[in-house]
Order: structure tokens, then C-alpha cells, then sequence
């Protein structure tokens, strides 16, 4: 998938940067194609994986960047100098992996413009096995695996395909904020009563929202949006899980102890909803095995985030 707004905000801060990307995989790789990375003269976001693999590549676009800048190349969109090779994972850098991966890497100098949600390109005239890609990304709305097609570099643009929302900035809150951030495919929104409530520094593509009264901003949160609800206040936690059944949600967890699910599990029934809508709400969440510190709470919760999609999906072949 390609990241535009991680590369947009990349070169916001380097001005040049280069990004590799695992574009073929013959046998055992560390990743998969599609992975990628960003590397500038003394940093690097992302992660194609290996060890070896990745010190190597990334010694490599760093000497890309060190070349003086190029004319763009077409269909690049401010794209300058591009290397691409095929690395055998074993013979070349004593991996155990066995397999051997085909990197491509380039320089940036501004974001490339995507078509129909893909960002295309190579050397030369446009392949018509590209252009067939394209028409069925803008006609039939499919979208293309990341890879090589015709000796072009295909990738679909990155989106979120779900929206977390996570009420309350205290030490769970901040802690499941930087674990969930880098994922892909997760947009999350982060609520609480008043911006100094939130650190100073805040992950890059997180929506911070400070409101007086959150309860009201559930009103209008999106029905597939998923909620971790952790609070300073029980009394809030309690009418936001009132609010949220009220408007409707993909998940909904809540964090606490056994007694206070079941006193908020009462409460939600005399405020009129049934038992199958209460039972939507998670709680406790997490791992109680992990123990309690913020950091072991964040990855239990977020652990059964990343699974919810696989049991969804043996729910509905069942």
C-alpha cells in the first residue's frame, strides 16, 4: 500500500526522501510486497523487515540521496532517481529465510498523484497491462495487489479501513494511542474534555478532539466506528456507553473490573436498553494475564482488535 500521507509528511520535514519498497517476493521473505520504508540522511520510518535486508537497503538510499537531485521522471510526481534489484536473501546477506525479494527504490521530492486510487509507475510508455489495472481500479473499483506488473511498480493508495475511536487521554489512553498509531489500515480519533488533557506531542495521523462534553460528540460519531472507552470518570464512561448504544457502533469495549461491568450492565437496562445491545460491550478489555500496566493493558486491547476481523469472518462462514 502506498502511504501518501506518511511520505507528505516526510518530506515535510526532510525535503528529499527515499522509499523502498518490497516490490516481488520469490520463496521466504520477512515481508511481504507491498511493505515499504522511508529513509532520509538520518532517520527512517517504516519497515521492510530482515535485519540485513533492511541496513542494507537502507545504506543504499541513503547513497540515492547523497547523488545530486534529477529531473523528475514521468509519472512520478516530483520522482527522481530509481534502483531496483533482486536480492537473494540467502546468498547475499546470510539470511535463513531462503527466498529472495525484489526491491525497488526511489526518490521523492513531492507526492506522486494516484489514479482511481493507484499510484503506477515505471520506465518508458505505460504497459497496456497497466493501463488494463487502472481501468478496473476506476470502473470496477478493484484494487490491485502491490507488485510488478510489466516492469511497473503497482500499488493501491493506503486507507483506513476502520475508525477507532479512543475516549480519554490518561496513561491507558495515551499508551493504546502510540501502540495503535503506526498500524495500517487504522485511523484513530482520540476524545477527551480539554486539550491539555492530551501530551504534547501527539502520533502523526491520530485526530486529537477536545470537547467540554464528549458524550455529545458520540452523538455524531461514525455507526462503524470502533470505541475503547477508558475515562477518568466512571459517570462519563457510563453515558458514553449510552450514547454509543443509542448511535450504534461496529465494537464498543470498555475499560474496568468485573463489578463495574456488572453495576454499568444494570444501569444501561434502566436506562432502556436490552440485554443483546449491553452484551456488545466488551468489558473487562484487554488481557488480564498481561497485568495492569498501561503499556500491558494497550497491548491486550489492541491484540483483540487486530483479531475481531478473522472471528467476524468465521462468524459469517458460519
Amino acid at each position: 500500500m502506498f502511504d501518501r500521507d506518511a511520505l507528505a509528511a516526510a518530506l515535510a520535514r526532510q525535503g528529499r526522501v527515499a522509499r523502498v519498497v518490497i516490490a516481488g517476493v520469490e520463496g521466504s521473505s520477512p515481508r511481504e510486497a507491498g511493505a515499504s520504508m522511508l529513509v532520509w540522511a538520518d532517520g527512517q520510518s517504516g519497515t521492510i523487515g530482515g535485519g540485513a535486508l533492511e541496513y542494507e537497503a537502507a545504506a543504499k538510499a541513503r547513497m540515492l540521496l547523497d547523488s545530486p537531485p534529477t529531473p523528475s521522471l514521468p509519472h512520478g510526481g516530483g520522482r527522481e532517481a530509481r534502483l531496483v534489484e533482486r536480492v537473494a536473501l540467502g546468498p547475499s546477506l546470510g539470511q535463513c529465510c531462503g527466498g529472495a525479494v525484489v526491491l525497488w527504490t526511489e526518490v521523492f521530492e513531492a507526492v506522486p498523484e494516484a489514479e482511481a486510487g493507484v499510484v503506477a509507475r515505471g520506465a518508458g510508455e505505460m504497459p497496456l497491462a497497466v493501463k488494463r489495472v487502472l481501468a478496473a481500479a476506476r470502473g470496477q473499483g478493484v484494487k490491485p495487489a502491490p507488485g510488478l506488473v510489466s516492469g511497473w511498480l503497482v500499488e493501491p493508495v493506503m486507507e483506513a479501513e476502520r475508525q477507532v475511536w479512543v475516549w480519554g487521554a490518561g496513561h491507558v489512553g495515551r499508551a493504546l494511542v502510540s501502540v495503535l498509531a503506526p498500524l495500517p489500515g487504522i485511523a484513530v480519533t482520540w476524545v477527551d474534555v480539554a486539550a491539555e488533557r492530551f501530551p504534547a506531542e501527539v502520533p502523526e495521523g491520530v485526530t486529537v478532539m477536545p470537547s467540554r462534553d464528549p458524550a455529545l460528540v458520540a452523538d455524531h460519531a461514525p455507526v462503524d466506528a470502533e470505541h475503547l472507552v477508558l475515562t477518568f470518570s466512571h459517570a462519563l464512561d457510563l453515558e458514553l456507553c449510552h450514547r454509543l448504544l443509542k448511535r450504534g457502533f461496529r465494537s464498543c469495549g470498555l475499560i474496568g473490573s468485573a463489578t463495574k461491568w456488572g453495576r454499568f450492565r444494570s444501569r444501561l437496562a434502566a436506562l432502556g436498553h436490552d440485554a443483546a445491545q449491553i452484551g456488545r460491550i466488551r468489558c473487562p478489555i484487554g488481557d488480564p494475564a498481561l497485568g495492569k500496566h498501561p503499556q500491558a493493558i494497550a497491548v491486550g486491547v489492541v491484540a483483540e482488535l487486530l483479531r475481531a476481523p478473522q472471528g467476524m469472518a468465521k462468524e459469517k462462514r458460519a
